[in-house]
């Protein structure tokens, strides 16, 4: 069945391409007597017993480039946490933070880890030599060494950090930092690893994809030659909830062959009978029950190699000496053919170069509030606990900032009411599953409005949960609070989130059960209280959140949530020169930043870049916006900048909205237009050396109305325009008159708009049904929801 789906044939299709020969078998030592002579089976003998390598011998060596000649590993990260901490500390740091330091390097060089901090703040200090913004999260966010080392950005003094939840002495496994970089420049950083390692010493790391019950039921049916479309009917009918994650998969047949996928990998997975005759398959035929046991049997089951996203492993000398390398399907690349688990077993260290969308935006909209300020502006000197930024997140208006745009942010913002960046922390981690499913988020807001007292049954638990008013929502909580109420080591605490985080795949909490409620028995808490905590802990599932992520993710959410406050014109044309990101598509973007008093303009062959940029002069929309909104401080556009970097300017669309039209293209108009204007269409497409299918697409985007009018006399003009014309003919214009078309309805507008642009600044789709039905007389949602006149007849 697995060479049939190599194969992509069905099995009774593959005749000897099933087993290239017959020698796939070990032979007898009867038949190797009869083929070699004793003594070289004898030799066989004496060369196995040579033969002692274990895995366990492989060991990872750091690259020797990140120490400069007269330091030693350890001395070198100490200078360069000393310097970031005078640049982050300039009057001196606070003697805890001090303590943190110390802490931390003497149980990095415990564990000799100071080449992996090293190669990570390399990576970072390049990136942002060439402009690149990035910034560390996860666990790392636990560690000072890092903040100082301008890998992270979350203050050591501000936060509560637990640094056994990214190093432990006990668990003495290797540290993992995750990096986020621009999503459209993390390419840039993946090859000057390259360069400077070379491919030979670094390879992104493997990640193994095992079957699941959809891929299974396709590749198991296509291998029994049953029909595709019936193949597809059943596995989109095959729902996430059949069957109980919880219970065993179901035992093999009675001298069947044991099960391929890994133990548990289909845990209660099944393909329920009701769905094979709802597509009109007979589940007691034979094939039918072949098909329900070999997927069963299936899943679990390794299916391919892929590639991770981003975690690097580089070595000191040769890679392909500690694991297999090969070439990635794209080009410039190398992935290791092992899965990432298993590096982290064998203890090869890697980091994870991540990319991410919103990093992208803030760093445009950093650069363009700089041009409107004429002074650079960077990401720390955004300034904080902005009382107005807070505001607008406490009504709601998040769409498009970080994390907290979506509808469930949405309505959680309102209620939580954040007034300062701590706040941010709680609103990121707190609508996940993990704190859901743990009943934690109604206590946490009762307590928060005063609805509920704050109790805490000891000094230990006050320590531990006294930031969020005695409910558990962080995993380091968790860890700490094992720690000081269940007097659990850093080792211990870690396995138990290690558990927590995977007991639904693979179970584990029980042990943790006894050793933690009972511990917290013995030091006199109520076993009541000891309980509602584990079921806290098990409520968090796979989806705890730790609080070093969550404080990650709030500095940038307080980022764009700024931006978006005070700069909606520079964020608008960030986030649309970043896309594809976040949670809404560019039409909404656009309409949200509209309402915001941002003024946006059309895509312009006379006017536009290849990026959306902004225009000078003040935005009309904002200030009309101001004016309507006068003194009440109300509405929807409340909290635009009242001096903050200047009025708002115009944001005129780019180049790049119109689908299909290239960069080279742009590139070459843009510098087409800066020699000399477009005199018209046919002057465009030699200069800028434009093809039919590129006036085209100019045309149908309404980018040529100030050349040749609206999107029909556009496409005339260009339909006429000879764009193979030779370098003699090429200086030479036709002079016709402009054909006089009638412009597109607004329906056509609309219509043409989206498919070219995915927008349209005219008007909603939705306006033109809407008129359509007010001719029939039809009520509007605001009209029916509205208060009738007494006496007012209703249907």
């Amino acid at each position: 069945m697995l060479a049939a789906t190599r194969l992509g044939r069905p099995v009774a299709d593959c005749g000897l391409a099933l087993e290239p020969n017959a020698e796939a078998h070990l032979r007898s030592r009867v038949r190797l007597a009869a083929l070699y002579r004793p003594e070289w089976l004898e030799a066989t003998l004496q060369i196995a017993g040579t033969c002692a390598f274990s895995l366990a011998e492989l060991r990872y060596e750091y690259p020797r480039e990140i120490v400069p000649d007269g330091h030693s590993p350890a001395s070198w990260l100490r200078e360069l946490t000393e310097q970031g901490a005078r640049e982050r500390f300039p009057a001196g740091l606070p003697d805890t933070v001090r303590a943190m330091i110390e802490h931390e390097l003497a149980l990095i060089a415990q564990l000799r880890y100071e080449p992996y901090f090293l190669t990570v703040a390399d990576l970072v200090h390049w990136a942002r030599s060439q402009g690149i913004l990035c910034q560390g999260r996860g666990s790392a966010a636990n560690s000072a060494v890092c903040y100082f080392l301008g890998v992270t950005a979350v203050d050591p003094a501000k936060t509560t950090l637990l640094f056994e939840r990214f190093i432990s002495a006990e668990r003495n496994e290797p540290p993992d930092i995750d990096i986020d970089f621009e999503h459209q420049r993390r390419e840039e950083v993946i090859q000057y690893v390259y360069r400077k390692y070379g491919r030979h010493r670094a390879a992104l790391t493997g990640v193994v994809i095992s079957y699941r019950p959809r891929s299974a039921l396709r590749d198991v049916g296509r291998a029994l030659g049953i029909d595709l479309d019936r193949i597809a009917a059943v596995a989109k009918s095959q729902n996430w909830w059949d069957g109980d994650p919880q219970a065993p998969s179901s035992p093999p047949p009675e001298g069947a062959a044991p099960a391929l996928g890994r133990p548990g990998g289909g845990r209660g997975r099944r393909i329920a009978p009701e769905r094979l005759r709802e597509n009109g398959f007979d589940p007691d035929a034979p094939l039918c029950r072949l098909w329900v046991e070999l997927t069963a049997t299936l899943i679990g089951f390794p299916r391919h190699l892929s590639q991770h996203p981003g975690g690097f492993v580089i070595a000191r000398d040769t890679l392909a000496e500690l694991v297999p390398v090969e070439n990635a399907a794209m080009a410039g690349r190398s992935v290791i053919q092992w899965d990432k688990d298993d590096l982290d077993t064998l203890g090869l260290i890697k980091v994870d170069l991540l990319a991410l969308g919103m990093l992208s935006a803030i760093r445009r909209a950093l650069d363009l509030v700089g041009a409107k300020r004429g002074a650079p502006l960077a990401l720390h000197q955004i300034p904080a606990e902005d009382a107005a930024s807070y505001e607008m997140l406490c009504r709601g208006d998040s769409v498009g900032t970080f994390q907290v745009e979506s509808r469930a942010q949405m309505s959680m913002l309102p209620r939580l009411q954040p007034r300062c960046f701590y706040d941010l922390v709680i609103e990121v981690a707190i609508v996940r599953p993990g704190p859901i499913q743990g009943g934690m988020v109604h206590p946490y807001l009762k307590r928060r409005s005063g609805e509920e007292p704050v109790v805490y049954p000891s000094a230990e638990v006050k320590q531990a949960l006294e930031r969020t008013l005695g409910v558990p929502i962080f995993q380091e909580q968790v860890m700490q609070l094992a720690i000081l109420a269940a007097d659990f080591t850093p080792g211990e605490a870690d396995q138990l989130r290690r558990a927590m985080a995977a007991w639904k795949r693979k179970g584990g909490l029980g042990p943790f059960h006894e050793r933690l409620v009972g511990r917290m028995v013995e030091k006199g808490y109520a076993r009541e209280y000891a309980e509602a905590i584990f079921r806290q802990i098990e409520g968090f599932g796979e989806y705890g959140f730790p609080e070093s992520h969550a404080a990650s993710f709030a500095l940038l959410v307080y980022a764009s949530a700024w931006l978006k406050c005070h700069h909606p014109d520079a964020f608008l044309a960030a986030l649309l020169n970043s896309q594809p990101m976040g949670f809404y598509a560019p039409a909404q973007l656009v309409r949200d930043a509209r309402e915001h008093g941002v003024e946006v303009r059309p895509v312009d062959v006379l006017r536009s870049d290849w990026e959306s940029h902004l225009e000078q002069g003040a935005s009309v929309q904002a200030d009309i916006a101001q004016r309507c909104q006068g003194a009440a401080g109300t509405g929807p556009n409340h909290g635009l900048p009242a001096g903050e970097g200047g009025p708002l300017r115009p944001v005129r669309l780019g180049l790049s909205r119109i689908a299909g039209f290239g960069a080279d293209a742009a590139r070459r108009l843009v510098a087409a237009r800066a020699e000399a204007p477009f005199t018209g269409a046919e002057d465009l497409a030699r200069r800028a050396r434009l093809d039919a299918r590129e006036l085209a697409l100019l045309a149908q985007a309404d980018a040529l109305a100030g050349l040749a009018g609206h999107r029909r006399q556009a496409a005339w003009a260009v339909a006429g325009v000879d764009t193979r014309a030779t370098p003699l003919l090429r200086a030479t214009r036709t002079h016709e008159a402009a054909a006089e078309l009638a412009p597109p309805d607004a329906a056509a507008t609309v219509l043409a708009d989206y498919r070219s642009q995915s927008l349209s600044l005219t008007r909603h789709p939705v306006a033109l049904p809407r008129r359509a039905g007010s001719r029939a007389r039809a009520a509007s949602s605001r009209t029916a929801s509205a208060p009738r006149r007494p006496g007012a007849w209703s249907l």
